[in-house]
C-alpha cells in the first residue's frame, strides 16, 4: 500500500520510545513478573533477567550462563557496590534515563564505577561529560582519583585542566592533600601547573607531614623544580624543613646560578585553542607607538594613518613591539596581521622572554619577506613577554603591527629550518597569497581555485615568453617540496617552462625544469625540500605562439592523486 499526499511518511513512522522506556520503568524494583533478585547491602533489587540482559552483556553472561545465578528465582549477592547507585543503574538499563544534576557527587562516582564494571561505555562517557561541567575546587581531587582509577582519560584530562587553572587557590585549600601519591605528582609534575615553586613546596611539605614515609617523601619533593626558586626561599623555606638533602640543595643552586633563565624549567598557564593576547587574560602592549590598536580585536578597520601599532626600524635591533601577558602562558603559536593595504613586504623576528632579560628567538623572519597574516608556529614556550621587531620594510622605515595573537594549539604542524612545512594548500587568496606579477583580467584568478571556467578570453594568468615572467608571494616564508599546475588545455598546445622559488626576491634556486619537454593541462612536480615565499613560473615554449598561459597553480600539490600531468 502506498500513502498519498505530503504527510504520509510522517504518519508511516510511529515512535512511541517515551512510552516503552515509561512502561518498563513501571517494573523497576517491582515484584510483578521478577524472575531474579540482587541482594545489595542488606537490600532486595527485584529484577528480570531478560531485560537486563538484553541491555548490558555482563548480566548476559552472569545470568544466562550455567552458573547458579541463572536459577529460577535466583539471588544474586552483588560485593563492594551501594545500594543507591545500584537502583540507578536499574532505572537507567530498564529506561535509558539517569537523572544526574541532583545526585551527590558520592553516588555519582559510585554510578559511574557501575558503568565502567559492567561495560556500560557509552553510560559510562556521558556520566564522565557531566561531572566535566561541574568540577570545583571540592571536588576535583575526589573526581581526578576515580578518573585515574578506571583510566578514564578524558575525564582525568579535564580534571587536570581545571586543577592548573586554580592551581594556587587549591594549593591553599588542601584540596591536594587528599590526593594519593600517583594522583598527587600526575598533577604537580605538568608544565601547566601554574603556582609558584613555592606554594608546591609548601604544599607538598604538608602532603609528606601527613601521608608519607620516608621514600615517598624523597618521590613527591623530587617533584619541586628546586631551581624555580629564589636563593632566599631556598635558605630560608626549603632549606629549614629537612625535606630536601643539603646535596640536592645545593645542586639546586648551582643550576640556578649557571643557567640562563629561559633554559629553566618553567610552568605556565595552558589556554588550549584561545587568544591570551587579550584584555581577559590580562595582556598589554607595554612598548612600541599606538599601543591601543595591537590588542583590540579589530582586523578591518584600518588605513594608513590609524588601526595599527609601530616601531621606527634600526640597525641594532633596539627597538620593538612587546607584548607582556597576563601571567606566565604555555605557547606554540602566533598570528600577526602585517599591515597591508598595499604590496609591500617586512622582514621581523619574534622573541619570548620571562624577565625581560633573557629573550629567546623563536621565529626568524629576518631574512625573508612577508605580508599580511602570519600563521607562525614553534616547540612550546613558557613566557610572559612577547617581542616583535621588524627588521626591513619595502617601503620606508617603520614596521607596522595590526593584529597580535598568541596561544596554545594542539593542531599538528611541522617544522624545518624553522618555518613551517604546509600540509594544505597556502598558495589562495584566503591565506593572503597573491600574483604580483603576471597578467589577467583578474589579479588572483590563478589561485582562486577556479579550473574549469576560463577560455580563449579570461581565466588565466600569461606572459610574453621571452619577457618577464608568473610570480606568486606567498604570505610568509615555508618549506616546500611540490606544487601543481593547470596549464591551459582548450585546444593541443603544449608549453614548456621552469620554476624558481626565493624567500628574499633576490636569490632565485631552480627547482623544476621542463624547457626540454612538451606538457599540457594538469602538472604535478616534486622537487627537493625548499624553503620559498616566492614562486616564479617562467614559460620558454608554446607550440601555438609567443604567450604562456597558466590557470591554477597550488603549493604543495595534494597528497590524493590529482588529474595525471601530460607531458
Amino acid at each position: 500500500m502506498s500513502s498519498s499526499g505530503g504527510g504520509g511518511s510522517s504518519a508511516a513512522e510511529i515512535d512511541h520510545g517515551q512510552l516503552l522506556a515509561e512502561q518498563l520503568g513501571s517494573l523497576v524494583a517491582g515484584r510483578l513478573y521478577s524472575d531474579v533478585t540482587f541482594l545489595v547491602e542488606h537490600k532486595r533489587f527485584p529484577a528480570h533477567r531478560v531485560v537486563l540482559a538484553a541491555r548490558c552483556h555482563y548480566f548476559r553472561a552472569l545470568l544466562y550462563g550455567g552458573m547458579k545465578e541463572s536459577e529460577a528465582q535466583a539471588e544474586v549477592r552483588l560485593e563492594d557496590t551501594r545500594a543507591e547507585a545500584f537502583g540507578m543503574l536499574l532505572q537507567y538499563l530498564y529506561t535509558g534515563r539517569a537523572s544526574l544534576s541532583a545526585a551527590r557527587e558520592e553516588l555519582l562516582l559510585d554510578f559511574l564505577g557501575l558503568a565502567h564494571r559492567y561495560g556500560l561505555q557509552p553510560l559510562e562517557d556521558s556520566t564522565s561529560e557531566f561531572l566535566s561541567s561541574v568540577l570545583d575546587s571540592h571536588n576535583v581531587c575526589l573526581v581526578l582519583e576515580t578518573a585515574e582509577m578506571y583510566s578514564l582519560s578524558a575525564l582525568a584530562a579535564s580534571c587536570c585542566c581545571y586543577i592548573d587553572r586554580h592551581a594556587p587557590e587549591l594549593l591553599r585549600s588542601g584540596a591536594t592533600l587528599a590526593l594519593s601519591k600517583a594522583a598527587l605528582l600526575t598533577v604537580i609534575r605538568r608544565d601547566s601547573f601554574a603556582a609558584s615553586e613555592r606554594e608546591i613546596f609548601q604544599a607538598l611539605a604538608c602532603w609528606c607531614r601527613q601521608n608519607a614515609d620516608g621514600t615517598d617523601t624523597q618521590e613527591v619533593m623530587s617533584a619541586v623544580r628546586l631551581p624555580l626558586m629564589t636563593l632566599t626561599e631556598m635558605l630560608n623555606v626549603v632549606r629549614p624543613s629537612g625535606l630536601v638533602s643539603p646535596d640536592d640543595l645545593l645542586d639546586a643552586i648551582k643550576t640556578r646560578s649557571e643557567t640562563r633563565d629561559m633554559d629553566l624549567n618553567h610552568r605556565g598557564m595552558l589556554v588550549p585553542e584561545e587568544n591570551i593576547a587579550t584584555m581577559k587574560y590580562g595582556a598589554q602592549v607595554v612598548k612600541g607607538e599606538l599601543k591601543a590598536a595591537l590588542l583590540d580585536g579589530d582586523t578591518q578597520n584600518y588605513d594608513l594613518d590609524h588601526g595599527f601599532s609601530r616601531h621606527p626600524i634600526e640597525e641594532e635591533g633596539r627597538s620593538g613591539i612587546q607584548v607582556k601577558l597576563g601571567q606566565a602562558f604555555i605557547i606554540n603559536h602566533i598570528r600577526l596581521l602585517l599591515w597591508d593595504r598595499d604590496s609591500r613586504s617586512y622582514s621581523y623576528y619574534i622573541e619570548v622572554s620571562m624577565d625581560e632579560l633573557d629573550w629567546v628567538r623563536v621565529v626568524d623572519h629576518s631574512k625573508f619577506l612577508c605580508r599580511s597574516w602570519q600563521n607562525l608556529f614553534f616547540s612550546p614556550r613558557v613566557c610572559r613577554y612577547v617581542r616583535i621587531v621588524g627588521t626591513h620594510n619595502t617601503v620606508n622605515k617603520v614596521f607596522h603591527l595590526v593584529a597580535f595573537e598568541c596561544m596554545f594549539t594542539s593542531r599538528p604542524f611541522t617544522l624545518e629550518q624553522g618555518l613551517v612545512v604546509p600540509s594544505e594548500n597556502v598558495a589562495t587568496v584566503s591565506a593572503c597569497a597573491s600574483v604580483i606579477e603576471g597578467v589577467s583580467r583578474s589579479r588572483n584568478a590563478l589561485l582562486n581555485g577556479d579550473t574549469r571556467s576560463y577560455d580563449w578570453d579570461s581565466g588565466y594568468t600569461c606572459h610574453q615568453l621571452g619577457s618577464g615572467a608568473i610570480v606568486i608571494q606567498l604570505a610568509q616564508p615555508y618549506v616546500i617540496s611540490s606544487l601543481r599546475l593547470l596549464l591551459w588545455d582548450c585546444d593541443q598546445r603544449s608549453y614548456s617552462y621552469y620554476i624558481e622559488v626565493s624567500t628574499d626576491q633576490q636569490h632565485w634556486t631552480r627547482v623544476l625544469d621542463r624547457t626540454a619537454a612538451a606538457c599540457r593541462s594538469w602538472q604535478t612536480l616534486r622537487f627537493d625540500r625548499q624553503p620559498a615565499a616566492f614562486v616564479r613560473i617562467v614559460g620558454t615554449h608554446n607550440t601555438a605562439n609567443e604567450v604562456f598561459h597558466c590557470v591554477h597553480f597550488e603549493c604543495p600539490a595534494p597528497l590524493e592523486p590529482g588529474p595525471a600531468p601530460s607531458s
